[in-house]
């Protein structure tokens, strides 16, 4: 099964868009607010190799990066490509 992750925090404006791009394309998503949870935070830097930014995306557990990253692979049709593997 396809998986989309994002950390975020509700106060984050690229982290609201990263969510609504995903809702535009009918990609549906799980999301882990990072705000107070400090095991989140840690896994979510681990994961990213210490980026402490939000939104950090993960398609299919591999690390897209934040906003910016996952517009341009929607945009050239990557992110379609990266959830079919």
């Amino acid at each position: 099964m396809n998986k989309i992750t994002i950390y975020l925090t509700q106060t984050c404006g690229f982290c609201h868009a990263a969510k609504r791009l995903l809702e535009k394309s009918g990609i549906s998503y799980y999301e882990i607010d990072i705000s107070s949870d400090l095991k989140g935070r840690e896994e979510m830097m681990k994961k990213s190799n210490g980026m402490r930014t939000v939104p950090q995306i993960f398609a299919n557990n591999k690390h897209v990066g934040g906003f910016y990253e996952l517009y341009i692979l929607q945009q050239s049709g990557g992110l379609e490509k990266l959830l079919k593997d």
